[in-house]
């Protein structure tokens, strides 16, 4: 069956657009939307501990922000050049996106520079790949992981500031649980979350497990076809460990809910199940790409909640969750997020799905 994707469009006001997240991360709004009920009920993050009940398994997404953003001079003309760092290749050599006025091409250098303009490595531009992707050559032998913390900068989407970072952001950007390094945005809906939140939950009796998914450009990316089955869906690495994946089987066991955070989350698990050919009652440790889009009428098999922001339209992450809520529900909840004034996107409020 083919699904129309401007069913997933919506007018989005602007001033919604949160540029900077609140001084406490807590107090940011939550929607609550029970799809048993049909019911929608407007909480606060800091609400979390008590929305939750002892037993729930919340599963958060332990990948980190990398500073891949890169600014330089083109040589020999000077000019501004931008770049963003997307990975490593066996040879060591890397994958990045540039920006620059004028054509690049193969044997053309950059001099990157630091955040106080001062010139530093050279980089070598070898071969255009697809999507607008070269593949380059730095001269360094500093491991990729320590120059990135030296020379680059956190990767904003564009719809913060233009994609400019200010200081803060090191910070904001990031989740407070934040551990393998690789992602070059955000899992968004983590953002929500102190040690102060999550030690609260746990007291409650809320377990916590984590997985990983490296959160690529390709979640921004707009759906440009005229329907679902046409869009092209975007690769990320993921992992489920042994860990998890037996603390997943032990609630599932025990039929308690396992309560998604993010959509990147949600990708893991139910790839994870699909790939070991397991049931909803066992997950097995999976590592890999993913590419799974979920959309209608995919059947979740690995979550029972999800927790998520307020998302862009015609987006794959929009889809998810109105695959997941059903699509009148939502379309219900992002009319009222609108009219309430949520604040939406990476900086914004929240929803938790039951």
């Amino acid at each position: 069956m083919s699904y129309d994707a401007f069913c997933f469009d919506f007018e989005m006001p602007r001033e919604l657009v949160a540029q900077e997240p609140l001084r406490n991360r807590v107090d940011a709004r939550l929607m609550v939307v029970d799809r048993a009920r049909q019911s929608i009920e407007h909480f606060h993050v800091r609400d979390l501990p008590e929305l939750l009940h002892g037993g729930d398994r919340l599963v958060l997404n332990d990948t980190k922000v990398i500073p891949a953003q890169l600014v330089g001079k083109r040589v020999p003309s000077g000019g501004h050049w931008q770049g963003l760092y997307l990975q490593s290749t066996p040879e060591g050599n890397w994958k990045i996106l540039c920006k620059t006025r004028g054509r690049l091409k193969p044997g053309d250098a950059v001099t990157l520079v630091d955040a106080e303009g001062r010139s530093a490595e050279k980089l070598w531009l070898i071969e255009a790949l697809p999507e607008g992707q070269w593949l380059a050559h730095l001269e360094s032998e500093e491991p990729t992981e320590k120059l990135l913390a030296r020379l680059g900068r956190v990767p904003l989407p564009p719809y913060i500031r233009g994609g400019q970072m200010i200081d803060a952001d090191i910070e904001n950007y990031q989740t407070v649980y934040a551990r393998v390094p690789g992602a070059v945005a955000a899992p968004t809906a983590g953002l929500h979350f102190t040690k102060d939140l999550l030690r609260t939950m746990a007291q409650r009796g809320v377990d916590l497990s984590a997985v990983t998914l490296h959160v690529g450009l390709g979640t921004f990316r707009p759906i440009a076809t005229e329907t679902l089955d046409e869009h092209v869906m975007h690769r990320e690495w993921g992992e489920l460990s042994e860990k998890a994946a037996s603390e997943l089987n032990a609630s599932r066991q025990a039929g308690k809910r396992l309560v998604a955070v993010g959509t990147t989350v949600t990708r893991v698990l139910e790839t994870a199940v699909r790939a070991a050919g397991a049931s909803r009652d066992q997950f097995a440790p999976w590592s890999g790409e993913t590419e799974l889009f979920i959309r209608p009428p995919f059947e979740f098999e690995a979550i029972d909640a999800l927790l998520t922001n307020f998302h862009f339209p015609r987006t794959t992450l929009l889809v998810l969750v109105s695959t997941f809520a059903g699509r009148e529900l939502m379309e219900r909840a992002y009319r009222e997020a609108i009219a309430e004034e949520y604040r939406f996107f990476s900086y914004g409020d929240a929803m938790l799905i039951l």
